[in-house]
């Protein structure tokens, strides 16, 4: 499916993202995750140019942690599902979770890590593939099944970060750093894809959790911005620790 075909078939099937937006309420009420706390673990998330790889580095450099990067390099299918969803979608979300599910495992052992992105918000895409139609019902309730499976071998993170954005601050950095495979993407998948990250984010339970909205943020070359985040990150983890002394 090109992305002129999923603007007509977004335009003609609005209703049907109202009907899953309990999924993510109940996709938190059912999944099952190891009580134990990674202390050393802190995730960052976000749509599609947030900042969470420049901000991943921030926190690791403060903090002594080790960064891991979402596994986009060296990704053998992403630039082909943007090409070709229908075809792509299934193996692409396997690819990813089969990663996800290595990283984490490795980054336990050390416990001192940050991760851009995790195995914790996979789902995320995979729902709104299956909406779209571009991964089948069966193949959606596969991939299900396997990061169930999976989720029953992990540990919940120390410090869940959001980064919240607008629609509009979000393709402009992505306009700005000028991945080709992103830039053909229309307006209305990134809006879906925020419009589900906000639906996901206002169940998530698994863990303590930091929403900062950047739409007037910039990380990156300012360094105000730079320390406010920081900042507020810092102001985070001690009350954590307060409350754990508590």
């Amino acid at each position: 499916m090109n992305w002129e075909t999923y603007v007509i078939k977004k335009k003609n099937n609005l209703t049907k993202g109202v009907l899953m937006d309990n999924y993510y309420k109940a996709y938190f009420e059912n999944i099952r995750i190891k009580e134990k706390i990674m202390n050393g673990i802190i995730c960052i998330d976000g749509v599609v140019g947030v900042g969470k790889s420049t901000l991943g580095k921030l926190i690791a450099e403060k903090y002594g942690m080790i960064f891991f990067e979402e596994p986009v390099v060296n990704n053998p299918i992403l630039d082909k599902f943007y090409y070709n969803k229908k075809r792509y979608s299934f193996p692409l979300q396997v690819f990813f979770l089969n990663k996800r599910f290595k990283v984490m495992k490795e980054a336990a052992e050390i416990n001192k890590c940050v991760m851009d992105r995790s195995i914790y918000g996979d789902v995320i895409f995979s729902k709104m593939l299956m909406e779209d139609g571009d991964m089948t019902k069966e193949e959606f309730e596969l991939y299900e099944e396997l990061l169930g499976n999976m989720l029953e071998h992990i540990e919940k993170p120390k410090l869940m970060i959001y980064l919240e954005t607008s629609v509009d601050s979000a393709m402009e950095k992505i306009k700005k750093r000028g991945r080709e495979y992103e830039l053909i993407v229309p307006r209305e998948y990134w809006e879906s894809l925020n419009h589900n990250y906000r639906g996901y984010f206002e169940s998530y339970n698994i863990s303590e959790i930091l929403k900062v909205n950047v739409d007037n943020l910039d990380f990156v070359e300012n360094k105000e911005d730079e320390e406010y985040i920081l900042k507020l990150i810092d102001e985070k983890l001690k009350s954590m620790e307060d409350k754990v002394g508590n």
